[in-house]
């Protein structure tokens, strides 16, 4: 029983360590659920929603009630001696005017479209919270790696001090390169610190990205994959349909169209009718009047629609140039970015495939001379920093190579 009871902790414990081990899709998928930029741009698009439901609406009809045609003098409201009747009315009156509906439908399809605008606007800024969430992780990531190659240097370097110790007191070595694996050994814990901030300041950027505590504790995968890039489309096609800013302006555009197609239809005439009711006073008949009325737009009361229709067909061109001048840099940026990438592919290709392994062979040959007494302690850590300075360099460059591939797909949108 204690077995199966020890079993189950240790699951416990495996599990609580996977929940708190994110790979860099699991962290884009709370930032998409939980970032408030995007509840934000959800909530206005329902807005806007809300807001088009209105766009059938009536003008409230008109009632009014009053005297009309009534003498000032009330004597003669009454019934007079002669028998004719007494002179004014009392009136009740209602008119309500009908409204285009060539105009509530284009005004529909406006207000309905302003929403599209803003969705599309949401992706943009999902776009750039994915981009900010893999920079911080691949520096993360990077950080860890590099790391672990400080953990090898610690050992390689205390074993350097210890055996040159261990041949000076022998009298079998000289202490020419001592002190100075000393001081590379003192400054690994300065290299560590710095990059333990990297892994900090990264972990509390994709916490405040999550939405969540900053000093919330996690790991991260730190497994990753270069992505190729060699049958990656640049052209103008993929940008206008990929980008979601890029689409925000053209979902612009059409809006523009539909707004000029909504002040042109306030150029329509609108229909009406009045029904006015009449008591009289001192016997008189009771009366009433039922008019058809018209709104005609007039040329000084259009002025300010045919201005607006003006007015927008320039937006919708300013609107098409800024689309091309976004279309035109992103496809600069994006083409430069490839190039980019593929020669860093081949510069980190060249450091795992030949630079590394001979340096790799060099350090292994000397440290087998240094431990046949036959080479002293110098060449081994000259062969041992240049080792470590090419690591790094290659980490650098994988760094580098990370970092544009996340600026490519942010360029591209590339989920």
């Amino acid at each position: 029983m204690s077995k199966f009871f020890c079993l189950i902790g240790l699951l416990s414990v495996l599990s609580a360590r996977a929940q708190t081990t994110m790979d860099l899709d699991s962290i884009l998928a709370v930032i998409g659920r939980s970032h408030p930029a995007l509840r934000s741009s959800d909530a206005e698009a329902r807005s806007l929603d809300e807001a088009a439901r209105g766009a059938r609406n009536w003008e409230s009809p008109t009632i009014s009630t009053g005297f009309w045609m009534t003498p000032y003098d009330p004597s003669l409201w009454k019934k007079q001696a002669n028998g004719s009747s007494g002179m004014g009315q009392y009136m009740v009156s209602a008119e309500q005017m009908f409204p285009n509906r060539r105009s509530q439908e284009a005004e529909e399809k406006y207000l309905g479209s302003l929403s599209a605008v803003e969705r599309e606007k949401k992706g943009a800024t999902v776009n750039e919270l994915y981009a900010a969430a893999g920079r911080a992780y691949f520096q993360w990531l990077i950080a860890e790696r590099r790391k672990t190659v400080l953990d090898e240097d610690g050992k390689l370097l205390d074993y350097m001090i210890r055996d040159a110790e261990l041949k000076y007191k022998n009298n079998l070595g000289k202490m020419g390169a001592y002190y100075k694996a000393k001081a590379a050994l003192g400054n690994l814990e300065n290299r560590r610190i710095a990059l333990d901030n990297v892994i900090q300041q990264q972990q509390i950027a994709l916490n405040t990205l999550m939405s969540r505590d900053r000093a919330f504790a996690f790991e991260i995968d730190t497994t990753y994959a270069v992505m190729d890039v060699a049958d990656v489309g640049v052209d103008s096609a993929r940008l206008l349909d990929g980008r979601s800013d890029i689409r925000a302006v053209s979902e612009s555009i059409r809006v523009t169209g539909l707004e000029q197609d909504a002040e042109r239809a306030k150029l329509k005439p609108e229909f009406g009718v009045r029904y006015d009711h009449m008591f009289g006073f001192g016997g008189s008949p009771l009366q009433y009047s039922l008019m058809a009325t018209v709104r005609v737009p007039v040329a000084w009361s259009s002025r300010a629609s045919k201005a607006n229709v003006e007015s927008l067909k320039w937006k919708a061109l300013s609107l098409e140039a800024e689309r091309d001048a976004m279309v035109n840099q992103a496809a600069g940026a994006a083409y430069g970015l490839k190039r980019a990438i593929l020669s860093k592919q081949r510069q980190v290709k060249v450091l795992t495939g030949q630079v590394l392994p001979a340096l790799r062979k060099n350090f292994q040959t000397v440290e087998l001379a240094y431990e046949q007494n036959t080479e002293e302690l110098f060449p081994l850590y000259d062969a041992w920093e240049t080792l470590d300075n090419t690591q790094m360099e290659y980490w650098d460059a994988v760094e580098s190579l990370l970092l544009m591939q996340v600026e490519l797909k942010r360029v591209l949108e590339i989920k």
